[in-house]
Protein backbone atom coordinates (compact mmCIF):
# COMPACT_ATOMS: atom_id res chain seq x y z
CA UNK A 1 0.00 0.00 0.00
CA UNK A 2 1.37 3.38 -0.91
CA UNK A 3 2.15 6.16 1.62
CA UNK A 4 -0.18 9.11 2.03
CA UNK A 5 0.74 12.80 2.27
CA UNK A 6 -1.20 15.42 4.28
CA UNK A 7 -1.20 18.87 2.72
CA UNK A 8 -2.33 22.14 4.37
CA UNK A 9 -2.85 25.38 2.46
CA UNK A 10 -0.07 27.94 2.59
CA UNK A 11 2.31 25.19 3.39
CA UNK A 12 1.37 25.03 7.02
CA UNK A 13 1.13 21.67 8.69
CA UNK A 14 -0.39 21.02 12.01
CA UNK A 15 -0.68 17.75 13.85
CA UNK A 16 -4.06 18.61 15.25
CA UNK A 17 -5.77 18.48 11.83
CA UNK A 18 -7.12 15.15 10.64
CA UNK A 19 -5.08 13.47 7.96
CA UNK A 20 -6.67 13.12 4.54
CA UNK A 21 -6.02 10.26 2.19
CA UNK A 22 -4.87 11.52 -1.20
CA UNK A 23 -4.72 8.99 -4.01
CA UNK A 24 -1.34 8.54 -5.73
CA UNK A 25 -0.30 6.88 -8.90
CA UNK A 26 1.33 3.55 -8.44
CA UNK A 27 4.13 2.31 -10.53
CA UNK A 28 1.68 0.26 -12.55
CA UNK A 29 -0.44 3.37 -13.18
CA UNK A 30 -3.55 1.91 -11.55
CA UNK A 31 -5.93 4.03 -9.57
CA UNK A 32 -7.40 3.00 -6.26
CA UNK A 33 -10.92 1.74 -6.38
CA UNK A 34 -12.37 4.55 -4.30
CA UNK A 35 -10.92 8.05 -3.92
CA UNK A 36 -11.25 9.45 -0.44
CA UNK A 37 -12.74 13.01 0.10
CA UNK A 38 -10.17 15.71 0.36
CA UNK A 39 -10.86 18.40 3.04
CA UNK A 40 -9.16 21.75 2.85
CA UNK A 41 -8.45 23.56 6.09
CA UNK A 42 -9.20 27.33 6.00
CA UNK A 43 -6.29 29.61 6.60
CA UNK A 44 -6.39 31.03 10.14
CA UNK A 45 -3.15 32.92 10.34
CA UNK A 46 -3.88 35.96 8.21
CA UNK A 47 -7.37 36.36 9.61
CA UNK A 48 -6.07 36.47 13.18
CA UNK A 49 -3.47 39.01 12.23
CA UNK A 50 -6.13 41.24 10.66
CA UNK A 51 -8.11 41.17 13.90
CA UNK A 52 -5.16 42.20 16.05
CA UNK A 53 -3.71 45.01 13.90
CA UNK A 54 -6.52 47.64 14.23
CA UNK A 55 -6.32 47.82 18.04
CA UNK A 56 -2.61 48.47 17.74
CA UNK A 57 -3.26 51.39 15.37
CA UNK A 58 -6.02 52.68 17.73
CA UNK A 59 -3.67 52.72 20.70
CA UNK A 60 -1.05 54.61 18.75
CA UNK A 61 -3.56 57.25 17.61
CA UNK A 62 -4.83 57.70 21.18
CA UNK A 63 -1.33 58.17 22.48
CA UNK A 64 -0.48 60.59 19.69
CA UNK A 65 -3.59 62.66 20.35
CA UNK A 66 -2.82 62.73 24.09
CA UNK A 67 0.69 63.98 23.39
CA UNK A 68 -0.54 66.69 21.03
CA UNK A 69 -3.60 67.87 22.96
CA UNK A 70 -2.45 67.41 26.58
CA UNK A 71 1.27 66.88 26.92
CA UNK A 72 2.45 69.52 24.46
CA UNK A 73 0.33 72.45 25.82
CA UNK A 74 1.20 71.46 29.38
CA UNK A 75 4.89 71.36 28.52
CA UNK A 76 4.71 74.76 26.81
CA UNK A 77 2.81 76.21 29.76
CA UNK A 78 5.38 74.75 32.12
CA UNK A 79 8.21 76.35 30.16
CA UNK A 80 6.44 79.71 30.22
CA UNK A 81 5.28 79.76 33.85
CA UNK A 82 8.38 78.16 35.35
CA UNK A 83 11.13 79.68 33.21
CA UNK A 84 9.83 82.76 31.34
CA UNK A 85 6.98 84.43 33.27
CA UNK A 86 8.12 87.46 35.28
CA UNK A 87 7.09 88.14 38.86
CA UNK A 88 4.23 90.55 39.48
CA UNK A 89 3.77 92.34 42.81
CA UNK A 90 0.39 93.31 44.25
CA UNK A 91 -0.24 96.37 46.43
CA UNK A 92 -3.65 96.21 48.12
CA UNK A 93 -5.45 98.91 50.06
CA UNK A 94 -8.96 99.41 51.41
CA UNK A 95 -10.91 102.56 52.08
CA UNK A 96 -14.43 103.86 52.57
CA UNK A 97 -16.34 107.10 52.13
CA UNK A 98 -17.15 108.92 55.36
CA UNK A 99 -19.07 112.12 56.02
CA UNK A 100 -17.93 114.92 58.32
CA UNK A 101 -21.47 115.22 59.69
CA UNK A 102 -23.50 112.42 61.27
CA UNK A 103 -25.86 110.86 58.75
CA UNK A 104 -29.48 110.43 59.75
CA UNK A 105 -30.49 106.89 58.93
CA UNK A 106 -34.22 106.30 58.66
CA UNK A 107 -35.91 103.37 60.35
CA UNK A 108 -36.76 101.78 57.00
CA UNK A 109 -33.08 101.58 56.12
CA UNK A 110 -32.29 99.91 59.43
CA UNK A 111 -35.10 97.38 59.03
CA UNK A 112 -34.00 96.52 55.50
CA UNK A 113 -30.51 95.70 56.74
CA UNK A 114 -28.70 98.41 54.81
CA UNK A 115 -25.37 99.09 56.49
CA UNK A 116 -24.32 102.11 54.48
CA UNK A 117 -26.37 105.23 53.68
CA UNK A 118 -27.90 105.32 50.25
CA UNK A 119 -25.98 108.34 48.98
CA UNK A 120 -22.68 106.99 50.28
CA UNK A 121 -23.42 103.69 48.54
CA UNK A 122 -24.01 105.46 45.24
CA UNK A 123 -20.78 107.42 45.63
CA UNK A 124 -18.87 104.22 46.43
CA UNK A 125 -20.23 102.47 43.35
CA UNK A 126 -19.30 105.48 41.25
CA UNK A 127 -15.81 105.51 42.73
CA UNK A 128 -15.30 101.79 42.00
CA UNK A 129 -16.40 102.36 38.40
CA UNK A 130 -14.08 105.34 38.15
CA UNK A 131 -11.05 103.27 39.16
CA UNK A 132 -11.65 100.96 36.19
CA UNK A 133 -12.33 103.70 33.64
CA UNK A 134 -10.28 105.78 31.27
CA UNK A 135 -10.81 108.88 33.41
CA UNK A 136 -8.42 107.65 36.11
CA UNK A 137 -5.92 106.56 33.46
CA UNK A 138 -5.91 110.09 32.05
CA UNK A 139 -5.70 111.57 35.55
CA UNK A 140 -2.78 109.38 36.60
CA UNK A 141 -1.08 110.01 33.28
CA UNK A 142 -0.29 113.53 34.51
CA UNK A 143 1.88 112.22 37.34
CA UNK A 144 2.81 108.62 36.36
CA UNK A 145 4.19 107.24 33.10
CA UNK A 146 1.85 104.25 32.87
CA UNK A 147 3.11 103.17 29.44
CA UNK A 148 6.69 102.95 30.65
CA UNK A 149 5.59 101.20 33.85
CA UNK A 150 3.59 98.50 32.09
CA UNK A 151 6.21 98.07 29.35
CA UNK A 152 8.97 97.52 31.91
CA UNK A 153 12.00 95.47 30.78
CA UNK A 154 11.51 93.34 33.88
CA UNK A 155 8.26 92.00 32.41
CA UNK A 156 8.11 89.00 30.12
CA UNK A 157 7.05 89.45 26.52
CA UNK A 158 3.49 88.00 26.75
CA UNK A 159 2.65 89.95 29.93
CA UNK A 160 4.11 93.36 29.13
CA UNK A 161 2.43 96.25 27.32
CA UNK A 162 3.79 96.50 23.81
CA UNK A 163 4.50 100.04 22.67
CA UNK A 164 3.30 102.07 20.86
CA UNK A 165 -0.23 101.63 22.18
CA UNK A 166 -3.49 103.57 21.89
CA UNK A 167 -5.46 104.91 24.81
CA UNK A 168 -8.12 102.21 24.42
CA UNK A 169 -5.56 99.40 24.58
CA UNK A 170 -3.92 101.06 27.56
CA UNK A 171 -7.29 101.15 29.37
CA UNK A 172 -7.86 97.46 28.50
CA UNK A 173 -4.44 96.57 29.92
CA UNK A 174 -5.15 98.77 32.96
CA UNK A 175 -8.30 96.76 33.70
CA UNK A 176 -6.17 93.60 33.73
CA UNK A 177 -3.68 95.07 36.19
CA UNK A 178 -6.01 96.98 38.55
CA UNK A 179 -9.03 95.47 40.24
CA UNK A 180 -11.53 97.51 42.32
CA UNK A 181 -14.37 95.88 44.24
CA UNK A 182 -17.06 97.52 46.38
CA UNK A 183 -18.55 95.53 49.25
CA UNK A 184 -22.01 96.96 50.03
CA UNK A 185 -22.31 95.05 53.30
CA UNK A 186 -19.75 97.26 55.03
CA UNK A 187 -19.28 100.10 52.54
CA UNK A 188 -15.64 99.19 51.83
CA UNK A 189 -13.80 99.51 48.51
CA UNK A 190 -10.95 97.03 47.95
CA UNK A 191 -8.34 97.90 45.32
CA UNK A 192 -5.51 95.63 44.10
CA UNK A 193 -2.82 97.07 41.82
CA UNK A 194 -0.27 94.85 40.04
CA UNK A 195 3.11 95.86 38.68
CA UNK A 196 6.37 94.15 37.79
CA UNK A 197 8.34 95.67 40.68
CA UNK A 198 7.41 96.26 44.30
CA UNK A 199 8.17 100.00 44.10
CA UNK A 200 6.00 100.47 41.02
CA UNK A 201 3.12 98.56 42.62
CA UNK A 202 3.29 100.81 45.69
CA UNK A 203 3.47 103.98 43.59
CA UNK A 204 0.54 102.85 41.47
CA UNK A 205 -1.61 102.15 44.54
CA UNK A 206 -0.77 105.52 46.08
CA UNK A 207 -1.61 107.27 42.82
CA UNK A 208 -4.99 105.52 42.65
CA UNK A 209 -5.80 106.55 46.22
CA UNK A 210 -4.86 110.19 45.53
CA UNK A 211 -6.98 110.22 42.37
CA UNK A 212 -9.92 108.75 44.30
CA UNK A 213 -9.65 111.56 46.86
CA UNK A 214 -9.67 114.14 44.09
CA UNK A 215 -12.77 112.56 42.61
CA UNK A 216 -14.57 112.60 45.96
CA UNK A 217 -13.76 116.30 46.36
CA UNK A 218 -14.99 116.93 42.82
CA UNK A 219 -18.22 115.08 43.52
CA UNK A 220 -19.00 117.07 46.66
CA UNK A 221 -17.80 120.44 45.36
CA UNK A 222 -20.87 121.16 43.18
CA UNK A 223 -23.18 120.42 46.09
CA UNK A 224 -21.24 122.79 48.33
CA UNK A 225 -21.22 125.48 45.66
CA UNK A 226 -24.94 125.10 45.09
CA UNK A 227 -25.66 125.31 48.82
CA UNK A 228 -23.55 128.46 49.13
CA UNK A 229 -25.14 130.01 46.05
CA UNK A 230 -28.66 129.25 47.31
CA UNK A 231 -27.84 130.75 50.69
CA UNK A 232 -26.56 133.93 49.02
CA UNK A 233 -29.72 134.15 46.93
CA UNK A 234 -31.85 133.77 50.05
CA UNK A 235 -29.93 136.56 51.77
CA UNK A 236 -30.39 138.80 48.74
CA UNK A 237 -34.13 138.14 48.60
CA UNK A 238 -34.54 138.70 52.35
CA UNK A 239 -32.55 141.92 52.12
CA UNK A 240 -34.77 143.23 49.31
CA UNK A 241 -37.86 142.35 51.30
CA UNK A 242 -36.59 144.11 54.40
CA UNK A 243 -35.62 147.17 52.38
CA UNK A 244 -39.09 147.34 50.85
CA UNK A 245 -40.75 147.04 54.28
CA UNK A 246 -38.59 149.82 55.72
CA UNK A 247 -39.33 152.04 52.71
CA UNK A 248 -43.08 151.59 53.10
CA UNK A 249 -42.82 152.36 56.82
CA UNK A 250 -40.80 155.49 56.08
CA UNK A 251 -43.38 156.65 53.55
CA UNK A 252 -46.15 156.09 56.09
CA UNK A 253 -44.37 158.15 58.71
CA UNK A 254 -43.74 160.98 56.28
CA UNK A 255 -47.35 160.94 55.11
CA UNK A 256 -48.96 160.80 58.57
CA UNK A 257 -46.40 162.90 60.39
CA UNK A 258 -45.97 160.29 63.12
CA UNK A 259 -42.84 158.47 64.07
CA UNK A 260 -44.62 155.92 66.22
CA UNK A 261 -48.43 155.90 66.52
CA UNK A 262 -48.11 153.69 69.58
CA UNK A 263 -46.30 156.44 71.46
CA UNK A 264 -48.79 159.01 70.20
CA UNK A 265 -51.64 156.85 71.43
CA UNK A 266 -49.96 156.45 74.81
CA UNK A 267 -49.50 160.22 75.07
CA UNK A 268 -53.12 160.76 74.05
CA UNK A 269 -54.32 158.35 76.69
CA UNK A 270 -52.20 160.05 79.35
CA UNK A 271 -53.57 163.45 78.32
CA UNK A 272 -57.12 162.14 78.43
CA UNK A 273 -56.50 160.87 81.96
CA UNK A 274 -55.16 164.24 83.09
CA UNK A 275 -58.10 166.11 81.53
CA UNK A 276 -60.52 163.75 83.20
CA UNK A 277 -58.83 164.26 86.55
CA UNK A 278 -58.89 168.04 86.14
CA UNK A 279 -62.54 167.88 85.13
CA UNK A 280 -63.42 165.81 88.18
CA UNK A 281 -61.57 168.19 90.50
CA UNK A 282 -63.17 171.25 88.91
CA UNK A 283 -66.63 169.72 89.22
CA UNK A 284 -66.00 168.92 92.85
CA UNK A 285 -64.81 172.48 93.53
CA UNK A 286 -67.81 173.95 91.74
CA UNK A 287 -70.21 171.88 93.82
CA UNK A 288 -68.51 172.99 97.00
CA UNK A 289 -68.52 176.69 96.12
CA UNK A 290 -72.20 176.65 95.14
CA UNK A 291 -73.06 175.97 98.74
CA UNK A 292 -71.50 179.20 99.88
CA UNK A 293 -71.80 181.52 96.86
CA UNK A 294 -74.48 182.81 94.61
CA UNK A 295 -74.71 181.67 91.04
CA UNK A 296 -73.60 185.06 89.75
CA UNK A 297 -70.37 185.08 91.77
CA UNK A 298 -67.30 185.66 89.55
CA UNK A 299 -65.46 182.67 91.02
CA UNK A 300 -68.29 180.34 90.07
CA UNK A 301 -68.43 181.73 86.57
CA UNK A 302 -64.68 181.26 86.12
CA UNK A 303 -64.88 177.73 87.42
CA UNK A 304 -67.78 176.88 85.13
CA UNK A 305 -65.87 178.28 82.17
CA UNK A 306 -62.87 176.10 83.11
CA UNK A 307 -65.09 173.04 83.33
CA UNK A 308 -66.48 173.72 79.87
CA UNK A 309 -62.96 174.13 78.52
CA UNK A 310 -61.91 170.81 80.08
CA UNK A 311 -64.91 169.07 78.56
CA UNK A 312 -64.10 170.50 75.14
CA UNK A 313 -60.48 169.38 75.54
CA UNK A 314 -61.60 165.93 76.63
CA UNK A 315 -63.78 165.61 73.53
CA UNK A 316 -60.90 166.62 71.30
CA UNK A 317 -58.57 164.10 72.92
CA UNK A 318 -61.15 161.33 72.56
CA UNK A 319 -61.80 162.24 68.93
CA UNK A 320 -58.06 161.93 68.21
CA UNK A 321 -57.98 158.42 69.62
CA UNK A 322 -61.17 157.13 67.98
CA UNK A 323 -62.56 157.44 64.49
CA UNK A 324 -65.49 159.78 63.97
CA UNK A 325 -67.08 161.31 60.91
CA UNK A 326 -65.21 164.56 61.34
CA UNK A 327 -61.80 163.16 62.23
CA UNK A 328 -61.74 160.02 60.10
CA UNK A 329 -58.40 160.82 58.43
CA UNK A 330 -56.61 161.75 61.68
CA UNK A 331 -57.95 159.02 63.98
CA UNK A 332 -55.20 157.24 65.91
CA UNK A 333 -57.07 153.95 65.74
CA UNK A 334 -56.84 153.95 61.93
CA UNK A 335 -53.25 155.11 62.01
CA UNK A 336 -52.30 152.40 64.47
CA UNK A 337 -53.94 149.69 62.33
CA UNK A 338 -51.97 150.68 59.24
CA UNK A 339 -48.82 151.10 61.27
CA UNK A 340 -49.15 147.67 62.87
CA UNK A 341 -49.43 146.05 59.44
CA UNK A 342 -46.29 147.78 58.24
CA UNK A 343 -44.47 147.09 61.48
CA UNK A 344 -45.39 143.39 61.36
CA UNK A 345 -44.09 143.16 57.83
CA UNK A 346 -40.89 144.90 58.92
CA UNK A 347 -40.36 142.54 61.86
CA UNK A 348 -41.04 139.47 59.71
CA UNK A 349 -38.67 140.66 56.99
CA UNK A 350 -36.02 141.43 59.58
CA UNK A 351 -36.36 137.95 61.14
CA UNK A 352 -36.17 136.30 57.71
CA UNK A 353 -33.09 138.34 56.91
CA UNK A 354 -31.41 137.25 60.13
CA UNK A 355 -32.18 133.60 59.40
CA UNK A 356 -30.85 133.97 55.85
CA UNK A 357 -27.61 135.43 57.20
CA UNK A 358 -27.23 132.52 59.62
CA UNK A 359 -27.87 130.04 56.80
CA UNK A 360 -25.26 131.79 54.67
CA UNK A 361 -22.71 131.51 57.46
CA UNK A 362 -23.42 127.80 57.83
CA UNK A 363 -23.21 127.24 54.07
CA UNK A 364 -19.92 129.12 53.90
CA UNK A 365 -18.47 127.03 56.72
CA UNK A 366 -19.71 123.84 55.06
CA UNK A 367 -18.26 124.90 51.73
CA UNK A 368 -14.86 125.46 53.28
CA UNK A 369 -15.02 122.10 55.04
CA UNK A 370 -14.82 118.78 53.19
CA UNK A 371 -18.16 117.00 53.54
CA UNK A 372 -17.18 113.56 52.24
CA UNK A 373 -13.64 112.23 52.50
CA UNK A 374 -11.76 109.02 51.85
CA UNK A 375 -10.94 107.02 54.99
CA UNK A 376 -8.11 104.66 54.03
CA UNK A 377 -8.12 102.38 57.07
CA UNK A 378 -5.85 99.94 55.18
CA UNK A 379 -3.31 102.19 53.41
CA UNK A 380 -1.10 100.96 50.55
CA UNK A 381 2.09 99.20 51.63
CA UNK A 382 5.16 97.98 49.75
CA UNK A 383 4.79 94.29 48.81
CA UNK A 384 7.60 91.94 49.77
CA UNK A 385 6.66 88.85 47.75
CA UNK A 386 5.37 88.39 44.22
CA UNK A 387 1.88 86.92 44.18
CA UNK A 388 1.59 86.58 40.40
CA UNK A 389 1.84 84.61 38.26
CA UNK A 390 0.54 81.67 40.26
CA UNK A 391 2.73 79.21 38.44
CA UNK A 392 1.71 75.78 39.66
CA UNK A 393 -1.96 76.60 39.81
CA UNK A 394 -1.89 78.03 36.28
CA UNK A 395 -0.01 74.96 35.10
CA UNK A 396 -2.57 72.70 36.73
CA UNK A 397 -5.41 74.63 35.11
CA UNK A 398 -3.78 74.25 31.68
CA UNK A 399 -3.30 70.52 32.19
CA UNK A 400 -6.83 70.01 33.48
CA UNK A 401 -8.37 72.00 30.63
CA UNK A 402 -6.33 70.19 27.98
CA UNK A 403 -7.13 66.82 29.51
CA UNK A 404 -10.85 67.56 29.54
CA UNK A 405 -10.74 68.59 25.88
CA UNK A 406 -8.76 65.47 24.96
CA UNK A 407 -11.06 63.16 26.92
CA UNK A 408 -14.19 64.63 25.35
CA UNK A 409 -12.67 64.40 21.88
CA UNK A 410 -11.51 60.81 22.40
CA UNK A 411 -14.92 59.71 23.65
CA UNK A 412 -16.59 61.44 20.71
CA UNK A 413 -14.30 59.78 18.14
CA UNK A 414 -14.71 56.34 19.71
CA UNK A 415 -18.49 56.74 19.88
CA UNK A 416 -18.64 57.68 16.20
CA UNK A 417 -16.35 54.79 15.16
CA UNK A 418 -18.39 52.28 17.16
CA UNK A 419 -21.57 53.60 15.59
CA UNK A 420 -20.13 53.21 12.09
Amino acid sequence: MSATVVTIPNGAATPSEPRSQVPTLSTAGALPAAAPRVEQVPAQGPRLESRIAPPRRHVSLTLLSFLIVVALPTALAGVYYLLIAADQYVAEFRFGLRSSEPVRVESGVLLSGGAAPYQATLDSYALAQYIGSRAIVDDLGRTLDLRRMFASPAADWPARLHLPVTAEKLVFYWQRQVDAFFDPTNGTIVVRARAFTAAEALGLAQGILASAERLVNALSAPARRDALSNAKNEVTAAERRLSAALARLQQYRDREGLIDPHKAADANAALADRVRDELVRAGTTLSTLKRFMNDGAPALQVLQARIESLKAQQGAVVSEATETAKTRDQALSRLMGSYEELESERRFAETAYQHALEALDRARIAAERQQVYVADFVPPSRPEEALYPRRWRSLGIVFLGAFVVWAIGSLTVRSVSDHL
